[in-house]
């Protein structure tokens, strides 16, 4: 008889975000007269920019003609794209990353869920506390993270960084040593960003014990400050210790569109074993690559017209983040992010856990946020808003949270 993968049933309770879909979806159906303001999930809200929809209806185009038509991608995804990558993303930035060092993909969550089937399932690894659902999740799927406490709501063979009010929300170096270190700066869900100094000491620190770091860089395009890094790749050595996922999902606002990368620089190699070898490999066994015509309007974000005008996509959330962020303070909530990325993240006021403040919030102004608890246990009396609603909803959503 069959079996099944018993690792999955280790998993806590459902998915964070279809669990606050549901409690959203009762409470819609109980009081449909009410307008729900969704500041919660990291999804956008404005429409692909002209010069993406230009070059989507090209490539559209071109697949309605024999002489033009594109079938199967190639496997590390089409030259045009990875080239533009190359130049606009490194070599721009004064980091020596080829195009066949990068990898097409569907967007980086898959990629930061598959990425560990290439380690060895004795890897240890370590995480920030509070932080993204799949690092963990795809983890505990693979059977890598041991036994769960439901007490702490913490795995066993899980090392976990606490990012704290104390610590400025950033990870200090572990005590234990692991193998697999997973950053994601600007950071998911806290906003907080690394200075290139302080990023450079993760990149040695991996490269004195023998760690990989796997760097999600999905915010990058929110940075604002002059001293905090686009990519990992801009500190001496990380080539030969990082891994950095990117998503045109927030820059672009491709979510529904789905497009992304990962980069693994062909220095990095584990007993003479290079893991671009190894992605390469898996990449083309498991994977068909993006579409064309998707890889066509990923291309349309470098370009001139594309550059600039996701740059006024990307100030118009951080508008709304600076409202939330200044709103917030004045209504006297302690509030941090906002600044280089498009997260707020709040301290729940009155000795509320998340979850009571996720329901205080939705019963009372009907604005739905991420309980702070759901992305670990150091998140638990937080609490995250996003900045990717429409500025009309954003300043009725704040409004609400005042009047409270």
């Amino acid at each position: 008889m069959f079996k099944i993968n018993e690792n999955y049933l280790k998993l806590p309770g459902s998915y964070l975000f279809f669990t606050i879909g549901k409690k959203v979806k009762e409470y819609s159906q109980a009081h449909p007269e009410k307008q729900i303001i969704r500041l919660g999930i990291g999804d956008v809200t404005q429409p692909l920019a002209p010069a993406i929809i230009e070059a989507m209806h090209g490539a559209v185009d071109e697949m309605g003609n024999a002489e033009t038509f594109r079938g199967y991608a190639p496997d590390l995804g089409y030259e045009f794209l990875r080239n533009a990558i190359s130049r606009n993303d490194y070599k721009a930035r004064g980091c020596g990353i080829s195009a066949d060092e990068i990898f097409i993909s569907d967007g980086a969550k898959c990629d930061s869920g598959n990425i560990q089937e290439i380690f060895s399932v004795d890897n240890r690894i370590a995480v920030c506390d509070p932080v993204y659902p799949v690092y963990v999740d795809t983890n505990v799927m693979a059977g890598r993270t041991g036994v769960y406490d439901g007490k702490t709501e913490t795995w066993s063979d899980v090392i976990y960084m606490p990012c704290l009010a104390e610590n400025d929300f950033l990870p200090e170096l572990p005590k234990e040593t692991p193998d697999l270190i997973y950053l994601c700066f600007p950071n998911n869900p806290t906003g907080s960003a690394l200075k290139r100094e302080q990023l450079q000491e993760w990149v040695d620190y991996a490269n004195k014990v023998g760690a990989v770091i796997i760097y999600d860089a999905a915010y990058e395009a929110y940075i604002s400050q002059e001293d905090v890094p686009h990519s990992i790749y801009e500190c001496a050595g990380a080539k030969h210790c990082a891994i950095e996922l990117h998503s045109f999902s927030k820059n672009a606002g491709f979510t529904g569109v789905r497009l992304g990368y990962t980069v693994i620089p062909k220095e990095l190699e584990c007993d003479g074993v290079t893991l671009h070898s190894l992605w390469a490999r898996r990449h083309g066994t498991k994977y068909n690559g993006a579409p064309y015509i998707v890889q066509r309007a990923g291309e349309a974000v470098y370009s001139e017209a594309g550059k600039e005008q996701l740059k006024q996509q990307v100030a118009y959330y951080m508008k709304n983040a600076r409202y939330i962020l200044d709103g917030l303070r004045e209504a006297g909530y302690t509030v941090s992010g906002g600044v280089n990325a498009p997260y707020i993240w709040l301290k729940a006021p009155k000795g509320m856990t998340s979850w009571e403040f996720f329901d205080y919030l939705l019963e009372n102004a009907n604005v739905v946020g991420t309980p702070g608890s759901g992305f670990g246990p150091s998140g638990e009396t937080y609490f995250r808003l996003t900045a990717f609603g429409s500025y009309e909803n954003t300043v009725e959503a704040v409004e609400r949270i005042k009047a409270l």
